[in-house]
């Protein structure tokens, strides 16, 4: 069955950098273009960066424009999310997805992000 796996997070300081990773298995990941999201506590979960099946082309969410950078290998079926300038507002546990017409993939656990000093 699908699987999505997300790891790398953890307790930074701001201004510090993380690189989540997001491990896909069950699904032809090198087809769909894949993205990530996140939820921040008592918010809805929202889109954070998006990369398309062979990875030439990427957008992100203006909040994080110019800070996180998206990538994938899929010959690792691995998306990763490399996030610097991280500000207190990036607190937010961070999921990956494939972009499907029929709709998303049951989500994973997610990866938890906190930045604080």
């Amino acid at each position: 069955q699908v699987q999505l796996v997300e790891s790398g997070g953890g307790l930074v300081q701001p201004g510090g950098s993380l690189r989540l990773s997001c491990a896909a298995s069950g699904f032809t990941f090198s087809t769909y273009p894949m993205s990530w999201y996140r939820q921040a506590p008592g918010k809805e979960r929202e889109f954070v960066a998006r990369i398309t099946w062979s990875g030439g082309s990427t957008n992100y969410a203006d909040s994080v424009k110019g800070r996180f950078t998206i990538s994938r290998d899929n010959a690792k079926n691995t998306v990763y999310l490399q996030m610097n300038s991280l500000k207190p507002e990036d607190t937010a546990v961070y999921y990956c997805n494939a972009d499907r017409p029929t709709g998303w993939f049951r989500w994973g656990q997610g990866t938890q992000v906190t930045v604080s000093s």
